[in-house]
């Protein structure tokens, strides 16, 4: 086995790269910690600067960085240059006000005697990063951004399917003048994670990925002492309430649910919609859903892109196979997709009762899940039925009863008349088996610091 590119469109295998041996990997982690004992010392000032540049580069060759996510995963070229984009910005935001985030905190005492309190918040170390496929670059960049100014260093461990992606965030960061050791792509064996996570020199470990692998990984660092942030899977609940506008809530759950071609943490895979208007909006949203394009990711025209790998198109077609086979209705929509490259046919699972595994089922393609309910009470009672609790969304023209459902859902992020959605400048996060920890703004940035105390005492004061 190795790290490999290979064209979901095409089939065709690019390039192959080895995995990285125990030695190299130790090397690699080695070499990132002799970098965090010059990078913690260097000013916020030049470390914004490197973020600034980086953030430069990327919108000065936005088409290039997006060519290798269309090539890699077969992300609409569209989709991929917007990725670019949050990317960069996400790079500004941490430029512009990590500093801020980090900086000292006097803490009041009851007790002058007790002396002068200063809370300072210090980089950890080496932080070693687990980051998936479907966002090659923003996964990164959401993680590395913060802890490079923060004064970490930092270990990637990429997905196997985006070794191109990873490699281009190498050099992004190297372009950038980011000094050797700081950032450092790891073609490391999912095996290797154990040895990683033993190894004294790594400090902690921020994974995002599967509810499988989080487990696996937080058992590892729990073991190891290291900390750890997981952002995990999501299965979101999209809930129609009886006011809402049907006409834009159908145009955002159409965008919500196959965005990505639906491979997004944060998508809305569950889809529950009150009674009154249950007939209009599944009229509107099957027409929808029917009228997206699938073809070349790299034809202005497609809007529905091929899943990453033919693996993931099998697997997606196996869970929607047991669904069926515990009582689920399912319906196609839309013309058949191409026969060439990992497509799926975009379809609808209705009558899935608490008993049938889809229920607990994180569907990472263009499948949607529709509930019917009575009313709101029972929409937020299916909404927190489920295991995940990263995203959700409520709609209603009602914007005081959008946010107070919004506030009953069981969720790390609730929108309401919009999907979730991932924005430079709003930390991300979940509940339950969705995951712990945040990432970006100064919830994300101190995830990997110590938040020391400072405390001077005159020596003839009393304590």
């Amino acid at each position: 086995m190795s790290y490999q590119t290979v064209n979901p469109y095409t089939g065709e295998l690019v390039a192959s790269y080895a995995f990285a041996t125990e030695q190299e990997i130790d090397a690699t982690i080695e070499k990132a910690h002799e970098a965090f004992l010059s990078w913690r010392t260097t000013g916020s000032g030049d470390r914004s600067k490197i973020l600034t540049r980086a953030a430069e580069l990327l919108r000065a060759d936005k088409r290039a960085f997006a060519e290798v996510l269309t090539l890699e995963m077969g992300k609409i070229t569209a989709e991929a240059e917007a990725e670019v984009e949050l990317s960069a910005e996400i790079l500004d935001y941490f430029a512009a006000r990590g500093a801020g985030f980090l900086a000292d905190e006097p803490l009041a005492v009851k007790d002058p005697g007790e002396g002068t309190v200063t809370i300072v918040h210090e980089p950890l170390g080496v932080i070693y990063t687990i980051e998936p496929w479907n966002f090659p670059y923003y996964q990164v960049i959401r993680v590395a951004a913060a802890q490079i100014l923060a004064g970490n260093t930092i270990v990637l461990k990429h997905a196997e399917n985006v070794p191109a992606a990873a490699l281009a965030m190498q050099q992004l960061f190297d372009d950038a003048g980011l000094p050797a050791g700081v950032f450092n792509n790891l073609f490391a064996p999912v095996s290797a994670t154990e040895h990683i996570l033993a190894h004294p020199l790594v400090r902690g470990v921020a994974l995002t990925g599967s509810e499988r692998a989080g487990t696996a990984v937080g058992a590892a660092a729990g073991k190891n002492l290291k900390k750890s942030t997981l952002e995990l899977g999501g299965a979101d609940a999209f809930i129609v309430l009886d006011d809402a506008d049907i006409d834009k809530t159908v145009t955002w759950a159409v965008f919500g649910r196959h965005w990505n071609a639906g491979q997004v943490c944060v998508s809305a895979k569950r889809l529950i919609i009150a009674d009154p208007v249950y007939d209009e909006f599944m009229e509107k949203y099957r027409a929808g859903v029917a009228a997206l394009q699938a073809g070349d990711p790299r034809d202005p025209a497609t809007q529905l892109a091929p899943l990453s790998t033919q693996k993931a198109a099998d697997n997606l077609a196996a869970e929607v196979a047991e669904a069926i086979d515990h009582g689920a209705t399912a319906e196609t929509l839309g013309r058949p997709v191409p026969a060439q490259g990992a497509f799926f046919q975009p379809m609808i699972l209705s009558d899935v009762t608490p008993d049938n595994p889809a229920f607990q089922t994180e569907f990472f393609g263009p499948v949607s899940m529709v509930f019917r309910v009575a009313d709101e009470d029972e929409a937020v009672a299916v909404a927190n039925a489920s295991r995940y609790g990263l995203g959700g969304s409520v709609f209603s023209r009602d914007t005081a009863r959008g946010e107070r459902v919004a506030r009953r859902i069981e969720a790390g992020m609730v929108f309401v008349n919009h999907p979730t959605a991932v924005k430079a400048d709003i930390p991300f996060g979940g509940v339950k088996v969705s995951g712990y920890g945040n990432e970006l703004t100064e919830f994300g940035i101190r995830e990997f610091v110590t938040n020391k105390v400072i405390d001077v005492v005159d020596i003839n004061a009393p304590f």
